[in-house]
């Protein structure tokens, strides 16, 4: 029996001793939450305690848990077939999703390729563009966080634990993210941080580390999510798209965490005003379902039969659940919603942040909320001591949060969160926050 957990419950515990026993230590656990039920934006644990829920499954559950216009849809499938594999036969549900997400991709005339998780829609980026342009190095950015499968690794720089005794699988040149508050390249007047990374690189790498022709493609997140929650500056993405252009370079983004409305828009990219030439997707757009993949330039897509598949990707139960989530977005307002929910959450945190010394950062777009603490406002000091013990104490006040980066904690609720459990959830945070201050 493993020692009792803090916030776990008798029943949760049982739990947790037999989760020991069994599962890989691999998985790295926030806090001891045993789930027993949830709806909406509201979970319930096994010994009876109520949570809510800012974090949605890690930004997944962007229509709540179990909303019932996808719990009917997905039933109506359950009766109908659960598999026959997309690779080798057809079936209307992913040719009918397919069509959607065509219908609201952030470029024209788009194919779409399904998987069953964001590390393998990275995966297949990856490979199309090596099959594209017959190259087979690529640009990554410090900080990011891209899956854990090898190739998809290869770009993952968000955490050392993660890399620890891998070997690339792709040959990937790492380059500064340009983040606004902590700039790690210096800019000169008149530019950003993104000037300074979009520089660095066409100056410095290019010229001295790998040719651009060379690079089949850039793998990046419109806003960096498990390094932080990190906005870029204004200047990266409209230069970054010039340079693509400039050494036929292929712009990936990775939409895994900040696509299917989060932001308030259908891809984060759209704030940015430019076009990519290949999304990657999965987390929102499945209600919890394993779904993913990739949106791609039509004209890209030269490989054949038998250049890549999956076996269960675009698997008809997903295909419905992400159909049925989008017709959800689309039908409630809910890209609306997400942003008035996310302005209103920032004005509050603005307001708790002059309260609270140890709060260094607020940022986000839509519902994809990042909150920094530092050890002082001036220096910057990362304090990821006091953001663990505020998770933690909320956690056991009952509001579900989960971290970011090395110092940051992330808010991602549910697109149609009620006012009402923002309000509660957000006092919960500066209750915990306060507590937490007067202890240390």
């Amino acid at each position: 029996m493993t020692a009792n957990v803090r916030g776990s419950g008798p029943i949760g515990q049982s739990i947790i001793d037999r989760d020991a026993l069994s599962l890989s230590p691999s998985s790295a656990r926030e806090y001891p939450l045993v789930v027993e039920k949830a709806q909406g934006s509201e979970i319930w644990d096994l010994d009876g305690k109520r949570y809510i829920d800012f974090m949605a499954g890690v930004a997944v559950l962007n229509v709540g848990h179990r909303h019932p216009y996808v719990v009917d849809k997905v039933r109506e499938q359950l009766d109908k077939f659960w598999h026959i594999c997309l690779a080798d036969f057809y079936y209307p549900q992913a040719i009918t999703l397919a069509e959607k997400l065509q219908a609201i991709a952030p470029m024209d005339d788009t194919l779409i390729y399904f998987g069953n998780s964001g590390t393998e829609a990275v995966e297949a980026a990856l490979k199309l563009a090596m099959f594209h342009t017959g190259r087979s190095k690529f640009l990554g950015f410090m900080g990011s966080f891209h899956g854990r499968t090898l190739g998809s690794l290869s770009f993952t720089s968000s955490k050392s634990v993660q890399r620890a005794r891998y070997q690339e699988g792709v040959k990937v040149y790492h380059a500064p993210f340009p983040d606004p508050y902590r700039p790690l390249l210096n800019t000169v007047d008149g530019e950003d941080a993104g000037d300074a990374v979009i520089n660095y690189i066409e100056q410095e790498l290019f010229r001295t580390i790998v040719s651009p022709t060379d690079i089949a493609g850039v793998l990046v997140e419109p806003i960096q999510g498990e390094g932080g929650y990190v906005i870029p500056a204004a200047n990266f993405f409209p230069r970054l798209r010039e340079l693509c252009d400039k050494y036929d370079i292929l712009l990936i983004a990775d939409e895994i965490q900040s696509g299917a409305g989060r932001t308030g828009k259908w891809w984060a990219t759209a704030h940015e005003e430019i076009e990519p030439d290949i999304v990657c997707f999965a987390k929102g757009i499945g209600s919890g379902m394993p779904i993913g993949g990739i949106l791609s330039r039509r004209e890209l897509n030269s490989w054949g039969p038998g250049s890549h598949g999956s076996t269960y990707g675009g698997n008809p139960i997903a295909a419905v659940s992400a159909l049925a989530t989008i017709e959800v977005i689309e039908k409630e307002g809910l890209l609306e919603q997400a942003s008035e929910t996310g302005e209103y959450i920032l004005d509050a945190l603005a307001e708790i942040m002059t309260r609270h010394h140890t709060i260094g950062d607020i940022r986000g777009r839509g519902l994809m909320i990042g909150i920094e603490f530092v050890k002082d406002k001036e220096g910057k000091q990362r304090n990821p001591e006091i953001r663990e013990k505020v998770i933690m104490d909320a956690f056991e006040s009952g509001l579900l949060l989960i971290p970011c980066g090395p110092n940051s904690i992330r808010m991602t609720p549910a697109l149609n969160i009620s006012r009402e459990l923002v309000d509660d959830g957000l006092m919960i945070f500066e209750s915990a926050l306060t507590r937490v201050e007067k202890s240390i």
